[in-house]
């Protein structure tokens, strides 16, 4: 019998996505969509003097993974810089795909029974894609 995909610990992290919110300062914004899934989410930041994350805001349309991962992501980013949430992705993914150096992300074990489904990778991946884009539009501007 296949172990099932949504396990509690998936639809715990789900549930404890924060609602969107207002931030005191918008320094990126960043709308993304999975073209694997179409998971779409919205992520807007406001960044320190060092470019690390102050405060972000999500608003997640995705399967329980993608709200889970968007949770997980919303826990850990406080003071990150970009290169670090860039960097967290790239081992998030590659662990996805089979790698066994599990990514340096607080909870991120807990997304382990998606490994075997590449069709939620994309949802998955989609809250790290939209840090750093909202984190490159700020210093854009």
């Amino acid at each position: 019998m296949n172990a099932p995909l949504y396990t509690p610990e998936i639809l715990r992290l789900a549930a404890s996505l924060s609602e969107p919110r207002d931030l005191d300062r918008e320094d990126g914004r960043a709308a993304l969509r999975s073209p694997t899934c179409g998971s779409r989410m919205q992520t807007i930041v406001q960044l320190d003097s060092d470019g690390r994350v102050e405060a972000l805001s999500q608003t997640v349309l995705a399967c329980a993974f993608g709200q889970a991962s968007a949770a997980l992501l919303e826990q850990g980013a406080i003071g990150r810089k970009r290169s670090e949430v860039k960097d967290s992705h790239d081992r998030l993914a590659a662990w996805l795909g089979g790698s066994s150096h599990e990514p340096d992300w607080p909870g991120i074990a807990a997304l382990a029974p998606a490994r075997s489904r590449k069709s939620r990778h994309g949802a998955i991946l989609l809250p790290f894609r939209a840090l750093v884009a909202a984190m490159e539009a700020a210093e854009k501007s």
